[in-house]
């Protein structure tokens, strides 16, 4: 008596901090710029655009991130003319304990992010600067010149481009894994 097979059902589970840890292991460009600019850890910020077509994974996280970064953008009252913010550039960062992200702007975009992906205790902030910071020259400093925002894995946090922000030394144990992202007009 022949077998039929009635019902293929597939069922897929995969976690992003996969997806980045394979990154970081096959990147080898990635591998050599994160090691070239003393990032401790892994990033493919300067090797790799590809992600969401190269992974689902990426591509599904991308259509999630479209409504946050819409909805952000309803909020800052930003003039768009009808159109929408487009993604312009995702990358996956892999920070070993104890690495750091020094102070920085994204030039050429209109909103940046991150979602957290792993954040082991102790993996410290997301530090956010005071935009008026350069302009108080001489005045003392005073209480929210710097913000420190905790993430928890799943946090999505978004911010307009020009705000400088920095990632400081965090005390864990293990690797804290994010995916950060550029939107554009």
């Amino acid at each position: 008596m022949p077998i039929r097979q009635l019902f293929a059902t597939q069922f897929y589970e995969g976690a992003l901090d996969d997806a980045c840890r394979e990154l970081s292991e096959e990147d080898a460009a990635g591998q050599a710029w994160s090691h070239e600019h003393g990032y401790r850890g892994y990033t493919s910020y300067a090797s790799l655009n590809d992600l969401p077509q190269r992974d689902p994974r990426f591509g599904d996280l991308v259509r999630h991130l479209n409504g946050h970064v819409a909805s952000f953008a309803r909020n800052c009252s930003f003039e768009l003319g009808g159109r929408r913010l487009k993604l312009d550039s995702l990358w996956a960062n892999v920070l070993e304990p104890g690495g750091t992200h020094s102070g920085h702007i994204h030039p050429h975009s209109v909103v940046s992010g991150t979602i957290y992906v792993a954040v082991p205790p102790g993996a410290g902030p997301l530090k956010i600067e005071d935009p008026r910071l350069p302009l108080m020259m001489a005045a003392p400093q005073r209480p929210g010149t710097f913000i420190y925002a905790e993430p928890k894995p799943g946090t999505i946090f978004l911010w307009e481009s020009w705000l400088r922000h920095e990632v400081p030394a965090g005390n864990a144990d293990r690797e804290r894994i994010s995916i950060s992202f550029n939107y554009r007009l």
